[in-house]
């Protein structure tokens, strides 16, 4: 008798980022900075003193200790991850009921439903509100109605870069019998943060990552933060060594760095601020009829007919932008040359699509 493969993983397709190579990739929402001189030179140091015939620390304590400080926040309430991927999946297989539903809202980061599913829970999706805000409102009465188990949404969402306030977020929690998993990806990109409120409340885990503000997409380093109950019941069900010794080294120097990594946000706020507007011009210019949404990140998100039609044309001129296949485009921002050689090629589609009136 031969193995058949269960009904949850029959049908899945593996996830597929955008594939080849491209001379400006702003298809991820990774950070445009790579490290400096300085920094990697603290990194090649820190690689030398360790100990590749022994085990990580199981703890990550000094590693959670810059994050921490970085932050402002208690190490007691801080768990690392190998990438937040790795701390939504253990927590919705191990934080909830086997039989717990989980809510998720749309559009969003789609491996919350991934993780859900595989997990053998049941998704129950909410809609954005037309202008793709967060619904609240319906988020509380669904969770109710359905006797929700846990709730998983990031703010600002990714793909659509709208932000939900703290006083909404706020609103949520205290209104629902369920765990909220908040994921601050981009938060560092807006003001509206729960993390100093963390210990608040005992139906919340907030989630940050280093892949974006802090431009470490390569070592895989997430941290879910959450009152002390929460964060020793995450560390007792997480792998003993689930964050590899390098993983650990780098991250240590890269959140010591603070003066760099200030410098860098606030410069990815500018760049994209830039991107949005100067898009926002092009779109006017040419009556293009692109719908470009308002964004709390570091990325730009439009709705149009031609999504297809220019990210083509961007590949075919070796530039890399996400397309979502449903009338929508994300573009990441690059440096300020790599957004201007992006912005001229969408002039040069446009005037072939669109002429302006001479």
């Amino acid at each position: 008798m031969s193995y058949i493969l269960c009904d949850k993983v029959r049908s899945l397709e593996p996830y597929e980022p955008v594939s080849g190579t491209y001379n400006i990739r702003l298809d991820a929402n990774e950070s445009c900075f790579s490290l400096s001189d300085e920094i990697k030179e603290e990194i090649v140091r820190a690689i030398d003193g360790i100990q590749f015939n022994r085990y990580p620390d199981s703890t990550a304590s000094e590693l959670i200790n810059v994050f921490a400080d970085y932050y402002g926040l208690s190490p007691d309430f801080v768990t690392a991850g190998n990438g937040s991927d790795e701390l939504i999946s253990l927590i919705i297989y191990t934080m909830i009921d086997d039989n717990g539903k989980v809510l998720t809202v749309s559009p969003d980061f789609s491996m919350y439903g991934f993780y859900a599913l595989t997990g053998g829970h049941k998704v129950i999706t909410v809609e954005n509100n037309n202008d793709l805000t967060l619904n609240v409102d319906a988020i509380i009465k669904k969770a109710d109605e359905e006797n929700v188990a846990l709730i998983i949404f990031s703010n600002p969402c990714n793909p659509t870069g709208s932000g939900a306030s703290r006083e909404e977020i706020r609103r949520l929690i205290t209104s629902v019998n369920a765990m909220v998993v908040l994921d601050e990806a981009y938060m560092d990109f807006w003001d509206q943060s729960l993390l100093s409120e963390v210990s608040r409340y005992d139906n919340l885990i907030i989630l940050k990552t280093a892949s974006k503000a802090v431009g470490s997409a390569a070592i895989r380093l997430g941290f879910a933060v959450a009152n002390k109950t929460i964060t020793k019941a995450l560390r007792s069900v997480k792998a003993p060594y689930n964050v590899n010794s390098i993983s650990q080294a780098v991250g240590t120097v890269i959140y010591k760095n603070k003066e760099i990594l200030e410098k860098n946000r606030k410069s990815l706020i500018l760049l994209t601020n830039s991107l949005y507007n100067e898009l926002t011009a092009i779109n006017e210019r040419y009556s293009a009829d692109l719908t470009i949404y308002p964004t709390c990140t570091n990325f730009v998100y439009i709705k149009t007919d031609m999504a297809r039609e220019i990210t083509s044309f961007f590949a075919d001129n070796s530039i890399a932008v996400r397309n979502f296949k449903d009338g929508h485009i994300r573009i990441s921002t690059g440096t300020e040359q790599e957004n201007e050689i992006l912005l001229n090629t969408l002039e040069r589609f446009f005037k072939t699509k669109i002429p302006t009136e001479q």
